[in-house]
């Protein structure tokens, strides 16, 4: 680096570098070393760093406890006791320059409103760019979009696999995705109240096949904590199943190991759940072949899987609830419905306009 104005050195010392004694702004390993030294105060001040989640940070004392999560430089803070809260705003305001911006109203561009039923989180959709690179840009902003909007999961998974040599046909359903946003931009979840915080579900559904260029499954799941939706996602498999079980019992355990972080997480905050995971899953044979482990000629191939599902049976952690096939919400995330199902089973899952009137 140059040296700064006003440094006067000798001739002796003109041939020497200098070296950083804090790390500047703008350097590549200026995130690791904020991001130490916030976890040495927060530490210091008492709190735990989540094992599940290393930006989330935790203190339990008194029946009670306190939560901070951090993005960066962004932070969020929340618990049961108020006195906790307010010290650590106070500590927080000692040891760094920071500003308190009241209740949370955004956060990462996510919008949070308040109401008598509970929360609900949206993202505002950008307006759309025309210049070089376009679809690259569009499709970035609506996978951003898609934090909150769970209804784009499906068609954002789809589009995004072109995203090196889009079409022009690729580009029309980039069109017709925003089309649909512009008729309902204020869609997002809601965070119903519910003292059941330790029951987990998980809806998973596959797509055998589905992908017509190279023939690869489609898996999606939904995972719910407390009757509210958590997490999901729709992505295709990375190698070709040779039979539908094959490609099931890859999305359950996809689904399922999302659950067994969500139970550990929840564990960190103080709710340590002895209810079994329940994993919904439509295909009959998975089921059976799950829990009859001499039926295995046709899971030869995917035995790391099936032994992992059927160990997590034997110890009551899981547990295969049957369910029919039109009620299996992951069914959007996989395959295309129609707008009467794809609507009913967004009511399902929370989905409402955070400005419709309450």
């Amino acid at each position: 680096m140059d040296l700064p104005p006003g440094c006067m050195v000798s001739e002796k010392q003109c041939q020497k570098v200098c070296k950083l004694k804090k790390s500047l702004y703008g350097l590549k390993q200026s995130p690791r070393a904020w991001f130490g030294r916030f976890t040495k105060s927060m530490r210091a001040f008492g709190y735990r760093q989540s094992n599940s989640d290393h930006t989330l940070f935790l203190k339990k004392q008194h029946g009670k406890i306190t939560a901070l999560i951090v993005y960066v430089d962004d932070m969020v803070v929340t618990g049961n006791d108020p006195e906790e809260r307010k010290a650590l705003q106070n500590y927080l305001s000692r040891e760094f320059e920071m500003k308190d911006l009241g209740p949370l109203k955004y956060f990462l561009g996510i919008e949070v409103s308040r109401s008598k039923d509970g929360l609900k989180l949206c993202i505002e959709p950008n307006q759309v760019s025309t210049d070089k690179g376009r679809y690259q840009r569009l499709v970035g902003r609506l996978m951003y979009l898609a934090h909150t909007r769970l209804d784009l999961a499906y068609a954002l998974s789809v589009v995004s696999q072109y995203m090196h040599n889009p079409g022009e046909q690729h580009m029309n359903a980039v069109m017709r995705i925003l089309r649909y946003l512009k008729n309902a931009p204020g869609k997002g979840i809601l965070f119903a109240k519910n003292v059941n915080h330790q029951s987990i579900e998980v809806y998973t559904d596959v797509d055998w096949a589905g992908a017509v260029d190279d023939r690869r499954s489609t898996s999606g799941y939904f995972t719910f904590v407390g009757g509210n939706l958590m997490t999901w996602k729709s992505k295709k498999q990375n190698v070709v199943a040779r039979s539908s079980v094959e490609a099931e019992f890859r999305g359950m355990t996809l689904g399922f190991c999302e659950a067994l972080w969500l139970r550990l997480l929840l564990q960190d905050l103080g709710y340590l759940s002895r209810q079994p995971i329940r994993l919904f899953c439509d295909n009959k044979a998975a089921c059976d072949i799950a829990h009859n482990p001499v039926q295995h000629d046709r899971t030869k191939h995917v035995e790391v899987d099936r032994f992992f599902i059927k160990e997590k049976l034997d110890d009551k952690i899981v547990e295969l609830p049957k369910i029919r096939s039109e009620d299996q919400l992951a069914d959007i995330l996989t395959n295309a419905v129609s707008s009467q199902v794809f609507s009913k089973f967004l009511d399902k899952l929370g989905m409402c306009d955070i400005y419709a009137p309450t």
